[in-house]
């Protein structure tokens, strides 16, 4: 028995690993800059948990009016395509029959086709909806549950190159502890993305490690530069 495997990401995992991503990324980034400017672990905490809630509402929203934009943009052509099959249903069916003549049917079975699916409208604007623009019907709860998933991922994504500073005093000690937890969580982050997306897993892990490490050590040098410290 042949079996095809076939790697598929699900929105729920595409808003995690947007989430997660930024929320691993950005808030090590700002603590890597604030260790390069002051010495106390617990200003670059208060930094960091201000960062990760005023950034994971910024990502859900962004990910809520995306969702929102897809809903919308679908019900206005939705609307628009049955607009069409009552005003000029002949144009319609020649572009049902353009569809089918790409999978190299014959013209009278074009027009049997067509003609067959004129008969009910809603099927025939569904097939239009999918096959002419490409358009596939978006869950009406996607914008909130994606809202939620992205904002919540980017939380749990935040919190990890944070929680060194909870323990020590001094941000440079923090900083040290942070590079080190944060590297391996983007380098297992960076990998299991990489292999859920069909990707080379180990490049993919590199690539987000290198990433990460380039905006965090961006940041440091930046601060020590301005602070000439």
């Amino acid at each position: 028995m042949h079996t095809e495997a076939h790697v598929t990401s699900s929105d729920t995992i595409r808003d995690i690993v947007i989430g997660m991503s930024d929320g691993l990324t950005v808030p090590f980034a700002l603590a890597a800059g604030l260790s390069g400017a002051i010495s106390s672990s617990t200003l670059v905490v208060t930094a960091g948990i201000a960062e990760i809630v005023a950034g994971s509402i910024a990502m859900g929203l962004g990910g809520y009016l995306a969702g929102r934009t897809e809903v919308d943009h679908y019900n206005s052509e939705l609307k628009r395509e049955y607009e069409e099959v009552d005003r000029v249903p002949e144009q319609e069916k020649l572009e049902v029959r353009e569809v089918f003549a790409e999978f190299g049917l014959s013209e009278t079975l074009q027009h049997q086709i067509a003609d067959e699916m004129a008969r009910d409208k809603k099927k025939w604007v569904d097939f239009m909806m999918r096959f002419e623009l490409g358009l596939e019907e978006p869950n009406a709860n996607r914008a909130t549950k994606s809202a939620i998933t992205i904002g919540l991922s980017y939380i749990v994504g935040g919190i990890i190159p944070l929680s060194p500073y909870f323990f020590t005093d001094h941000a440079q000690t923090g900083l040290y502890y942070s590079c080190i937890v944060t590297l391996i969580c983007l380098f297992v982050f960076g990998y299991f993305k990489s292999k859920m997306t069909g990707q080379p897993a180990l490049t993919g892990a590199i690539k987000v490690v290198f990433i990460g490490a380039l905006a965090a050590g961006a940041a440091f040098i930046m601060a020590k530069l301005i602070t000439g410290k």
